[in-house]
C-alpha cells in the first residue's frame, strides 16, 4: 500500500499568513493616522485612491526610490524604526525641487522571512516622515519570499506623488550666469555612498557598529543612521515667496553630478571650496580609503544635501526666510558660463 503524501501548507513553504495578517492591521492603523482629506480608500484596497481638487491646471510630479546600502545598517544594529524615515525623506525632496508638494505615498516590503513586530517598526519610520511632510500614506506592498531573501534581510522601497501647478513647476530654464548657489546642510551620509563607508569603517579600519569615535562624538552606527533630512519646507517657503529659480537634491553623485541636472545648456556651477564646513565623517571616511578628491566629491554630499539657485538681486530676500525658519545656509559659488562643475 502506498503512503499518502503528506500535506503541505502555505505555511509550510515558508509564509505565513497569520503573520502577514498581523502586519497589515498594524500597518493598516499607523497608515490612517497620515490620511489627508483627498484619501478615499483604506490600507488593503486593490488600489490607492485619491482626490485632488483646488487646482486649476495641476501637474503630478512622482518618484520612485530606495535607501540603497544604507539598509544594512538597520540589519547590523536591530534599528528598524528610522530606515522609512530615510526612504519618504529622500523621495519627498525628489519632488520638492521641482516645486511640488507631497499628496500620497506607498511603500515596498520584501522580506525572506516575516516578523510583523519588524514590519511595524519599519512602517513607523514611513508613518513618521509622511506626517512631517504632510503626505498620506495610502497603501503599498508587503511580500514574503522565502529563499529569495537571507535570513533577517529584506529590501524596501517607495513611491512617492506630489501636485504644482503648471505655472509654478520649477524647471531651472530661468538661471542664468551670475547667479548665486547656495547650499543648504545635510546630517550625514543621507542615503548615499553607503558601500563605500561600510567598506572603510568595518572592514577597513575594523570598527564595529557600536565603536565610539572622538572626531564623531559618537559610535559608528549612530552616525551612519542619521536620518536623511527633508528640505521640504524651506523649499516651499522660497519657491511661494518666487525668490527659487531651481534646486537639486544631491545625492548619489554628489554635487558634481546633481547640480548640472537643473541648469540649462551652456551653464555650470563654480563652487568655492571651503565655504562650508564639511562635517567629519566625510574627512573620516576620505582619510581612512585615501580616497581621490574628485571620487570624494562625486560619492557623498560633504555636508550639502540641497543646492539652492538664486538671483543675485534676490539673495537678501532668500536669506530672510531661511533665517527667520532658523535654516542654515551657505553661500558656496556662482552659476558661470560652461559646463559641468569646477571647484576653487
Amino acid at each position: 500500500m502506498s503512503q499518502r503524501p503528506p500535506r503541505i501548507t502555505y505555511k509550510n513553504a515558508g509564509v505565513d499568513i497569520d503573520e502577514a495578517d498581523r502586519a497589515v492591521e498594524s500597518i493598516r492603523k499607523m497608515a490612517r493616522k497620515t490620511f489627508t482629506a483627498g484619501v478615499l480608500t483604506d490600507i488593503g484596497s486593490f488600489g490607492g485612491g485619491f482626490f485632488l481638487k483646488g487646482y486649476r491646471e495641476p501637474v503630478l510630479v512622482s518618484s520612485a526610490d530606495g535607501v540603497g546600502t544604507k539598509i544594512k545598517l538597520a540589519f547590523l544594529t536591530g534599528e528598524h524604526s528610522t530606515i522609512g524615515e530615510d526612504l519618504v525623506n529622500h523621495c519627498v525632496n525628489d519632488i520638492a525641487v521641482q516645486g511640488a508638494v507631497p499628496l500620497f505615498f506607498m511603500d515596498y516590503f520584501a522580506v525572506g522571512k516575516l516578523e510583523a513586530r519588524i514590519a511595524a517598526d519599519v512602517v513607523s519610520g514611513i508613518v513618521r516622515g509622511c506626517k512631517a511632510n504632510s503626505c498620506a500614506l495610502i497603501g503599498g506592498e508587503t511580500a514574503e519570499m522565502p529563499g529569495l531573501y537571507a535570513k533577517g534581510e529584506y529590501d524596501l522601497a517607495g513611491f512617492i506623488v506630489g501636485v504644482v501647478e503648471r505655472k509654478k513647476m520649477l524647471t531651472g530654464a530661468s538661471i542664468k550666469a551670475g547667479d548665486v548657489v547656495l547650499g543648504l546642510p545635510s546630517t550625514g551620509l543621507h542615503t548615499n555612498g553607503y558601500s563605500l563607508a561600510r567598506k572603510l569603517l568595518f572592514e577597513v579600519a575594523g570598527h564595529a557598529a557600536d565603536t565610539r569615535l572622538a572626531e564623531l562624538g559618537g559610535s559608528v552606527a549612530a552616525e551612519l543612521l542619521k536620518i536623511h533630512r527633508s528640505y521640504l519646507k524651506p523649499l516651499q517657503a522660497l519657491h511661494q515667496a518666487g525668490v527659487l529659480k531651481g534646486a537639486a537634491h544631491i545625492t548619489g553623485g554628489g554635487i558634481t553630478e546633481n547640480t548640472p541636472r537643473i541648469l540649462p545648456n551652456g551653464l555650470g556651477v563654480r563652487i568655492k571650496v571651503g565655504s562650508w564646513p564639511v562635517l567629519p565623517i566625510f574627512d573620516v571616511l576620505r582619510k581612512l580609503g585615501r580616497i581621490p578628491e574628485d571620487d570624494w566629491r562625486r560619492t557623498f554630499n560633504l555636508g550639502i544635501g540641497m543646492i539652492l539657485l538664486i538671483s543675485p538681486k534676490r539673495l537678501n530676500d532668500a536669506a530672510e526666510i531661511l533665517d527667520s525658519s532658523k535654516e542654515p545656509w551657505h553661500k558656496i559659488g556662482e552659476v558661470v558660463r560652461g559646463r559641468g562643475v569646477t571647484y576653487r
